[in-house]
């Protein structure tokens, strides 16, 4: 008895240490974004004034916008061809370079990404010199992105569809609904949770990557981390945690809302299975 109890409290210390370890850090940083001492780690009373200060801060704003318009096209693109790549793997066993195919879509998740932006980088300039096209900037840092995040959302999605019960999608087609059809009315209620778990995962890699960000901007094009990477090598401005704080507070609603939204279905996909084995 004393030694389940000891695992038990144990065990919740460890797991208290370890939020501690990892919330702490965003806690101080929230809190010194209310400090009205230019340096950090001093505190000198509560100001707002370095919210006034990022409302007048140009460069951050554009930042923070192309930042966000950056991980949203990045999220949708790669929740898309995530999708299509984990039909393929997952619906045809068998097909000409299936092995190459999994080996290429898996390939980012392991390789370091400052290979990745150089050999973007490499290849764009290269395609550039030969057609004029793409000029270096939102485009290039959105197509680098993306080949990220697709590799992460093919995986949810592919672990999904390989839990999914086939026999729903054979019985909808044995009562005579199309490929197309069994898709949007079966398959996709069923693997949406992934999908909008995937959508966060990669907006958010997106959204606070600087590797790729830098092998990849150009002139007019800098995401917000590069511009608070800059920044950090001359000291950092405590305007540059006000702009944080509001980053971890529209990433935490973000995740509520979608948390709110997959428990929501759960509970209904759980209720419409119980009504269908009443009936």
């Amino acid at each position: 008895m004393r030694g389940s109890a000891f695992n038990r409290w144990f065990a919740r210390g460890w797991l208290s240490a370890g939020f501690v370890f990892l919330y702490l850090p965003i806690v101080a940083l929230v809190v010194y974004s209310f400090n009205d001492s230019p340096v950090p780690n001093h505190w000198r009373g509560f100001t707002l004034k370095w919210y006034e200060a990022l409302a007048q801060d140009r460069e951050i704003q554009s930042g923070l916008w192309l930042s966000l318009k950056i991980a949203f096209l990045t999220a949708c693109g790669s929740v898309v061809l995530g999708t299509l790549a984990a039909f393929a793997l997952v619906k045809y066993k068998r097909f000409t370079g299936r092995t190459l195919f999994n080996g290429m879509v898996n390939a980012p998740l392991v390789m370091p990404e400052v290979v990745i932006g150089l050999s973007l980088l490499l290849m764009l300039v290269s395609v550039q010199r030969a057609i004029g096209f793409p000029e270096r900037g939102m485009m290039t840092i959105w197509l680098g992105h993306m080949l990220v995040g697709m590799a992460y959302a093919t995986v949810i999605v592919q672990s999904r569809l390989l839990e999914m019960n086939p026999s729903l999608e054979e019985a909808a087609m044995d009562l005579g609904a199309h490929p197309s059809q069994v898709f949007w009315l079966v398959t996709l209620p069923l693997i949406s949770q992934s999908l909008m778990s995937a959508w966060l995962l990669t907006f958010t890699l997106s959204l606070d990557d600087v590797v790729l960000s830098a092998f990849l901007s150009g002139p007019g094009a800098t995401t917000m981390p590069l511009v608070i990477f800059s920044r950090a090598r001359l000291g950092l401005n405590p305007s540059v945690n006000a702009v944080a704080t509001l980053i971890v507070i529209i990433v935490a609603i973000g995740v509520l809302v979608a948390s709110y939204m997959i428990a929501h279905a759960e509970r209904k996909r759980l209720a419409e299975l119980a009504e269908a084995a009443r009936n």
